[in-house]
């Protein structure tokens, strides 16, 4: 593996902007004829370090009273990009701004602040934001006063900062994943500076609670931690979110609790390695068994979590996740690859071996489970056998549904700089291979379920059919089946008459819930 050479220190480089001032609260500077006022900037080396400080959880008043009438009769549009954390996160950033008074719209024209909420996973995902800030420009131009934010993930990375700051002027408004609870001052600062705003922590640490959180629909996604130490050496995401870091469980079952009283449905527990949590506890000994332990006692009808890590997966969580009751049937299980040797120059830590042998335990442990899973094709010196390894894997698990991508290299990364000797056309063809064999999986699965009664939480109206309602049965398959709007955010019974490969289709019958086969 070739060494990692690359100073990224360079990719903010100002060279080409006059520094106006500089002071304790940063520094202000002005790249062709824009102020750009940088109260901090990220930093690759720094976000490298895993520091030993006490993590400090704070509950503190996100939006300041004197801000909170800001945005009256104002509205505005917040796009989001990439995973369920990103999701959450834009609950949260809604969630100020209601508090601050804008008001949501779907109308580009209408809205007086337009944020982007980025990922920085893969390289498409990179190309979408940067391709999307080039329409926004033209809108800019329109309404000046309008404020243009980017946030997110890729806000962590030096080169994506710069850039935006050298390339798109227009911005208005850059921050990261550490501080989004920040956002009702940089509004301030942006709006009555009329300069670029930039502050993007890399020191991360604290748990800032009670923020709060616009949520709509039946589910509700709940943070039990931040960040990721894992460091596979394709993943960017410990330096764009930091490290490991756990709220306190008594915080986390109180949102719960709050989230049954107000009639959610399905929570799902999230974190970049939920089975990391409490690691990083030093006056408690609570792990995630015992988190999901608690919160299966609590009255709502459904809790997931995602994502989790084989290689944290301990004997303690299977047992817990074998009670059942409200803990449902399906985990996502990222592997990656079949093969020893990749999962090895990944840096996963586990073998497929180990990977397969957890498969057992929560097969033998949790009646009724379906698994899905990530996997990557054509990371660097993949060779033919090694993927025909993955191939066998899925196969000997029968992975009912997969996340796959071939990989992408992300800057900063050690995978980033290793020989890549696999053709587009050899990952294409692998790529295909494999969505054709977990296709073949999932067809079996779903022609398995046919005649079965299966509990489904109805979400709503089929997005190609409004006849045809939607709905999630506890392992999270989708279902289609005709019945009365009505049915919306209620558990209906239905009875399965037709498998397609990624959905599948039913009947509503009226069953006493006592009596209905339900395990899925």
């Amino acid at each position: 593996m070739a060494k990692e050479t690359k100073d990224y220190s360079k990719y903010f480089d100002f060279s080409d902007a006059k520094v106006l001032s500089e002071d304790e609260f940063g520094k202000k500077i002005r790249i062709k004829g824009r102020e750009i006022h940088i109260i901090s900037e990220p930093n690759h080396r720094q976000s490298k370090k895993r520091r030993k400080e006490d993590v400090q959880v704070l509950y503190e008043n996100a939006v300041p009273e004197e801000l909170q009438g800001i945005g009256a009769g104002k509205h505005y549009i917040v796009y989001t990009f990439g995973c369920q954390m990103n999701e959450h996160d834009s609950e949260t950033i809604k969630g100020m701004l209601e508090m601050m008074g804008y008001t949501a719209t779907e109308d580009r024209k209408e809205a007086d602040i337009i944020l982007l909420n980025t990922c920085a996973i893969r390289e498409n995902a990179e190309d979408k934001v940067f391709g999307e800030l080039g329409h926004l420009k033209h809108l800019k131009t329109e309404k000046p006063d309008m404020l243009l934010g980017v946030c997110g993930c890729m806000s962590q990375e030096e080169g994506v900062v710069n850039r935006i700051m050298q390339k798109h002027g227009f911005v208005d408004m850059i921050f990261g994943t550490h501080n989004i609870h920040r956002l009702p001052m940089l509004i301030k600062e942006a709006l009555f500076s009329k300069e670029m705003v930039v502050e993007v922590w890399s020191k991360e640490g604290d748990i800032i609670e009670n923020l709060p959180k616009k949520r709509e629909g039946l589910r509700a996604w709940v943070n039990i931690m931040y960040g990721c130490d894992k460091f596979c050496t394709y993943c960017i995401v410990p330096f764009t979110r930091g490290k490991e870091r756990s709220r306190r469980p008594e915080d986390v079952i109180a949102e719960v609790r709050d989230l049954a009283r107000q009639g959610f449905k399905e929570v799902t527990l999230l974190g970049q390695n939920v089975n990391a949590y409490g690691k990083d506890f030093d006056d408690i000994r609570y792990t995630f068994a015992d988190l999901m332990d608690d919160i299966r006692k609590i009255d709502i009808p459904r809790v997931r979590f995602t994502t989790s890590h084989p290689r944290d997966f301990d004997d303690h969580l299977v047992e817990v996740l074998g009670k059942g009751g409200n803990l449902v049937e399906h985990i996502h299980l990222p592997v990656q690859s079949g093969n020893n040797e990749i999962l090895k120059i990944m840096g996963r830590k586990y073998t497929r071996e180990i990977y397969l042998e957890l498969v057992r335990k929560l097969k033998e442990t949790v009646p009724g489970l379906v698994l899905t899973t990530d996997i990557i094709v054509g990371f660097p010196g993949e060779t033919e056998e090694q993927f025909e390894d993955t191939l066998s894997l899925v196969r000997e698990v029968g992975f009912d549904s997969a996340y796959t991508f071939i990989y992408s290299p992300r800057e900063g990364t050690p995978a980033a700089v290793m020989e890549d000797n696999v053709s587009m056309e050899a990952k294409s063809e692998r790529l295909q291979r494999l969505n054709r064999t977990i296709e073949e999986y999932s067809r079996k699965s779903h022609e398995n379920l046919r005649g079965q009664i299966v509990e489904v939480l109805v979400e709503g109206e089929s997005k190609n059919n409004a006849s045809i309602l939607a709905g999630r049965t506890r392992t999270s398959k989708l279902v289609h089946f005709e019945g009365s709007k009505e049915l919306i955010g209620s558990f209906v019974n239905v009875k399965i008459t037709d498998a397609m490969t990624w959905y599948i289709k039913g009947e509503v019958v009226d069953v006493p819930q006592a009596e209905a086969a339900i395990t899925q």
